[in-house]
């Protein structure tokens, strides 16, 4: 879906949705635009944040990715898809002890999810 010539007029949602459209139709460098003008109306829509970390990271944007999600991981620190990405970029770079730690967090913080499920519903394990 084009993005529309005056988007300042989209919600946040709508040009989440169409930077979605772009990544899904191969038009990376359209769909980061989109993110980020999705992030100045709303700088809170973490999906948005995802989003433009995994679209920086296919077009090699990578230090850019790193510190959008570096960012992310500060705003929601037990987001465990935050700190997945940030291993995956920092591996891309080379950096492994920073890509291993980052592992480490998400594998801690999945496990910690994990059990306060079980907690709440007890015997669905």
């Amino acid at each position: 879906m084009p993005q529309s010539e005056d988007s300042t007029h989209l919600s946040p949602e709508d040009k989440y949705y169409d930077a979605i459209d772009r990544v899904a139709e191969g038009d990376l460098a359209g769909a980061v635009i989109a993110f980020r003008s999705c992030l100045v109306d709303d700088p809170s829509m973490l999906d948005a944040m995802h989003g433009l970390i995994r679209a920086l990271q296919d077009l090699g944007e990578l230090d850019e990715a790193i510190g959008i999600a570096i960012r992310l991981s500060y705003l929601a620190p037990e987001d465990v898809l935050a700190h997945t990405s940030l291993s995956i970029l920092y591996q891309h770079k080379g950096m492994v002890p920073e890509a291993e730690a980052e592992a480490m967090k998400a594998k801690l913080l999945s496990w910690k999810l994990e059990l306060r499920q079980q907690k709440l519903n007890p015997g669905t394990s």
